[in-house]
């Protein structure tokens, strides 16, 4: 199974490219849902914030976080941004890699981690290929002025917050350039699909290769076969899982 790491620029497109992934019926794991669900009461992450920020960053129920204020408080402070994601970091990586791991055994060719801060928080080492939605400096500050209401400065300050695009772009495998028309950011997923998903046989390859390693491990000290067959399934696990 391919692993897709899927980002960008804040106000870029990458929400509408993974609607454009799901509507092919390709999975996607949204890490900002995730990120979502562990702010929740009874989370671990809820209680890690909580513990640090205290209830400053309690909306009016004193129950829920207010993203919006927590936003503020980290905002211009590196050190807080800091301790905020050593409270939610390791626990969305983990929700990931179990997410991922559900599509695997499920059968599915392909996948799509949909992470904001993919090569921030180090997450395209677990994808096979990255792929990064991009558009111009004017449409991206045009775009999130509009959708979010900031002054020019606030969205300025947003967007430099960020790493820059071009470092982003460097790293990507692929880029999805969002500067036209939904049509043609559609027309690009396809054509993404098209090149990079993996045959039938190496899918179904992959999904009995566990099953090979099972059945060969009771055999690996009495038989150069059941050496072989363990090697050759860890093999074909490591090749799948990366894309090749």
């Amino acid at each position: 199974m391919l692993v897709i790491g899927l980002t960008g620029g804040i106000a870029t497109g990458k929400s509408t490219a993974s609607k454009a992934f799901r509507s092919q019926g390709v999975p996607v794991i949204d890490a900002d849902a995730i990120a979502h669900d562990l702010m929740e009461p009874g989370q671990v992450s809820y209680r890690l914030v909580v513990e640090h920020f205290g209830t400053q960053v309690l909306g009016e129920d004193k129950q829920t976080i207010d993203r919006a204020r927590l936003g503020r408080l980290i905002f211009n402070d590196a050190k807080q941004r800091q301790a905020l994601n050593r409270c939610t970091h390791p626990y969305i990586r983990r929700r990931i890699l179990w997410r991922v791991f559900q599509c695997y055994v499920r059968g599915y060719a392909v996948c799509v981690v949909d992470v904001p801060l993919l090569f921030e928080a180090g997450l395209d080492r677990l994808c096979g290929r990255t792929l990064v939605v991009a558009c111009t400096d004017e449409q991206q500050i045009t775009r999130l002025m509009e959708r979010n209401g900031f002054s020019q400065p606030e969205a300025n300050a947003r967007v430099t917050a960020q790493m820059p695009m071009s470092e982003k772009l460097r790293r990507a495998t692929r880029v999805l350039d969002n500067s036209t028309s939904v049509d043609e950011l559609n027309a690009q997923v396809l054509a993404v699909l098209r090149d990079w998903t993996p045959s039938v046989l190496r899918t179904f390859g992959a999904l009995l290769a566990p099953v090979g390693i099972v059945v060969s491990l009771p055999f690996v000290r009495t038989s150069d076969l059941g050496l072989k067959t363990l090697c050759a399934c860890t093999a074909w696990i490591a090749v799948t899982l990366a894309g090749l």
